[in-house]
Order: structure tokens, then sequence, then C-alpha cells
């Protein structure tokens, strides 16, 4: 018998019923979310994590249930929660925030002078650390003349629950892993327990939060508040929405900017489409937009695109049912306590058919800022493939949002040893050692990044650089390696 025969055949992650494309369908629709329809396995994985908080076995209850008028919209919000968690984190792109600093805020304090007056608005702004870090440097910048302006920050989600950890401001040192410890010191509270951080009040009165679904600004009742800002950021965002209607949805923003306000989007959002109504601005690093004039020129009408939703089939009896996702049981999801933190989801303790599907199961849990899943996870894909080097390098930023620097380090050092040109993996050791004040190795590593980044083009991603290009690793290594004179920044 040949020995491949005697194989055991691996079942299918995931086999979409025609109950499962129903609800596909209708969640595209309601939330734009593209993004998805290409996804199942993805979307099975959040799916099924309501099944098993609601104790169903399939999408066809679900559905029942999202149709309950007493019901549904409640289920609809912890659903859109579960497909809109987000990788984010304080100062995410060195370079984004750089322009910001240097240039970008500078020019609307210095226009607003005379009114004192500042609105910045964060879409898709997840647990609030793309407006807290904003409000950061913005106190950073004005000093004690931030109490002569009037300032408007505002955060807006689709995610309820994403809100509700906003406004706490409470953070697992995942989210702080990219400020240095002397900043984290100045701007959070360690929280007793020893697992996170508290924003300090002052940074979190700036900032105020509200739910809203981005496909709303096409809507002719959309909110009149939304309007008027100085600075808008949407930053890896539009990478969920349908090509047509990212176009339309940048028009919708660039209308509620002010004449000369800016957009900043993520690295991979710009397009030159935008041309039509705003001008681009090129900043070290950064794609900027700004409004030109008064009036904004309009975009050819557009119907916004819509996802069939395909008919309910008739019921089969079960004799004749084909094989549908199932809930596995697990333990039953932590509830959140009104005023606390919500818990971590728990970690699902099965193997990993793949070291790829434990990579993003890490990601996923770490995100999520249950570090113990992850490195579990991470584990579970090492067992499954150990020379996997960005489960390695997953391992060592656990470790190091731990505040373990040793096995951080050796996790590095493996994930280095595997992969020589894992520029990621280079420059996280260098700034490990750095903070350690090993001077010397630590910027011996971020120059062996830059080197390996400089055989890449300039807006070329890295691999597991949350974004980061060759480009923007180049630069900032040169900050670590050359670091610039401290310059005042004045608003006049």
């Amino acid at each position: 018998m040949d020995g491949l025969m005697a194989l055991p055949q691996a079942r299918p992650s995931f086999l979409p019923d025609a109950d499962f494309l129903r609800l596909k369908a209708l969640l595209i629709r309601r939330t734009g979310h593209f993004y998805y329809e290409d996804k199942d396995d993805l979307l099975w994985d959040r799916v099924r994590r309501r099944l098993h908080a609601l104790g169903l076995r399939g999408t066809g209850a679900y559905l029942d249930l999202l149709q309950d008028p007493a019901r549904g919209e409640a289920e609809w919000a912890a659903l859109e929660a579960e497909i809109t968690i987000g990788e984010t984190f304080f100062f995410r792109y060195a370079e984004q925030f750089a322009a910001l600093r240097n240039t970008i805020l500078p020019e609307i304090l210095a226009r607003n002078a005379a009114t004192r007056r500042l609105r910045i608005w964060s879409a898709g702004c997840a647990n609030g650390s793309e407006p807290y870090s904003v409000a950061i440097l913005l106190r950073q910048m004005l000093g004690e003349a931030i109490a002569d302006w009037r300032i408007t920050l505002l955060g807006t989600d689709l995610n309820e629950t994403s809100l509700g950890s906003a406004r706490l401001g409470t953070f697992s040192p995942w989210a702080l892993r990219s400020m240095p410890p002397e900043d984290r010191a100045r701007d959070f509270v360690p929280i007793p327990d020893g697992r996170g951080w508290q924003l300090r009040p002052q940074h979190r009165a700036m900032v105020r939060f509200q739910r809203q679904n981005l496909l709303d600004l096409l809507k002719p009742d959309a909110a009149l508040e939304m309007t008027e800002f100085d600075l808008v950021l949407c930053r890896n965002v539009l990478i969920y929405f349908h090509p047509e209607v990212v176009l339309q949805l940048v028009h919708a923003m660039a209308e509620r900017l002010v004449p000369g306000g800016w957009l900043l989007l993520g690295h991979a959002e710009p397009s030159p489409a935008y041309g039509q109504f705003l001008e681009p601005v090129s900043l070290p690093g950064t794609a900027a937009w700004r409004r030109g004039g008064e009036d904004l020129p309009p975009l050819p009408e557009m119907p916004v695109p819509e996802t069939p939703v395909p008919e309910a089939p008739p019921p089969l009896p079960l004799s004749a049912m084909p094989w549908a996702p199932l809930a596995v049981p697990e333990a039953p999801l932590p509830r959140a306590t009104p005023g606390q933190p919500a818990p971590a989801t728990p970690a699902i303790a099965l193997p990993a058919t793949s070291a790829e599907e434990a990579l993003h199961r890490a990601r996923a849990r770490a995100d999520l800022g249950d570090l113990d899943g992850a490195s579990l996870a991470c584990r579970q894909g090492l067992e499954a493939e150990p020379t996997h080097a960005a489960l390695h390098y997953y391992e060592a930023l656990i470790a190091r949002a731990r505040g373990e620097g040793p096995p951080a380090e050796r996790a590095f050092r493996r994930a280095i040893a595997l992969r020589d040109d894992f520029a990621m993996a280079h420059y996280q050791l260098g700034l490990l050692l750095l903070a350690e004040g090993r001077t010397a190795p630590g910027r011996k590593a971020i120059a062996v990044a830059a080197r390996v980044a400089q055989a890449l083009p300039d807006d070329a991603p890295l691999p597991e650089g949350d974004g980061m290009t060759a480009g923007e690793l180049r630069a900032a290594a040169r900050m670590h390696l050359h670091p610039p004179a401290t310059a005042a920044v004045r608003a006049r």
C-alpha cells in the first residue's frame, strides 16, 4: 500500500452551508465589511464565538435570533464587535506620528491660533489607542497653553465593546509595546494587579467616544455634528470595504474637513482617485491629503454595492442534511462587570492544525490583551513546526510585553537564526537591548535591520511589521542611531 494512503484524511476546517452564506451576506450588507467576502474560515471563527456564548449549535438558529425584534439588535452589536476586533496600539506607525508632530499639527495649530479651536476625528478607533496617542502628543506640544484651547477629540467605532474599553482607559502591556519605558511611566499608571496600565486622567478627559458605522456617512441624514474637522484619521479601516465604497467614504470624510483640513489614512489605503477632490501631500514615510478650497467637487452618482442575500432554503429532513459547522464545546465565556474592563475571551485549548493557523490565533489573542492565550497558541504552533520564525518572533513580543527580557531576547534570536533577513526581529531585538541600557548591541541590531530593509523598495511592507514599510524602518532606525536634537514646537 502506498504510504500516503495510510495518512488520516484531514477534515476541512470549515464547510459553509446555506445559512452561513445568508448570514455572511446580511453582515456585509449591514456593516460594509466586504473584507469577509472571500474569508469564510475567518468569519466562521468569529461567528463560532457567538454560538459558543449563546449555546447555539448552528447558523440557522443564530439567524433566527438576529431577526428577533426583541433581541436581534443587541446580538448584531455583539457580532459586529467580534468581526471588528483589530490590531491597534499606542503610536502605531512611528512615521505618521512624526508627520503629525513635525508638520500636520503645527500647521493646524498655527492656522487656528486666533480661534484656539481644534477638532480631530479618529474613525475606527478600536480600543482608543489612536485618539489617546494624539491627546498625549497635543499635550506635549502645547504644554500649559493647552488650557486655552477648545479641543474636540472624537473617537468612533462600530464595536461597542472596544468603545467601552476605550472609555475605561486601561491597556495591556501589548498595547503599549511601542512606547519607551520612560514615556509609559509618564503617561500611564500601573494597575495594582500588575497586568496592565491606566491612562492618566488628563489624557482620558480629552477624548470622547461614540458608536458609528462608517457606512452611515453615505446616508442623507448623517449626523450634523460630524463636520468641520481640522484632522481626520482613518487608518487601516478602509481595507475592509468594497473599493467603490472606499472612494465614496473618503469623499464623505473630505466633505467633513474644514478648508485646509488634513486626512491621514493607513499605508495600504491611498489611491490616486482621491486626487479628484483632495490634494496629496508627500511627507517622510507618510501619504497625507488636504482639502483645498471651499467647494469640494462632487463624485459622480454611484450606488453603494449591495451584497445579494440568498433566499432561505426549505428545511431538509435530518437524514438529508449536509454537514454544517457546529459549536465546539468549551468553557463558558466570561462576562464583563459594569465599570470594569471586559475580560479577555479564554483561549480555545485546541491543537492548531498548522503553524499559520496558530500564528493567526496568537495575533488575535494578543490583540484582545490575552497574552496567556497568545503564548499558548505560539507553543501549539511551534509543536507543529518548530522552525517557524514568525511564531518565535511573536513569542518574543509576548514575552517583552510581559516584561520578561531574557526570554524575549532568546526568542528574538531564535527567529533571527531561522531567518537572518527578518528585519522586524532585528529591529525589535535592538529596541529591547536599548531599553535595557545595552546601547552598543542594541544599535548593532537596529543597524542590521536597516541593512535588510535597504534591499527593499521604500513602500514594501515588512513581514510581521504591523504595516511598517522598508522606508519607514530605515527612517526609524536613523532616529535611534542618530537621534535628532529636540526642537521646541511653537503654536502661534
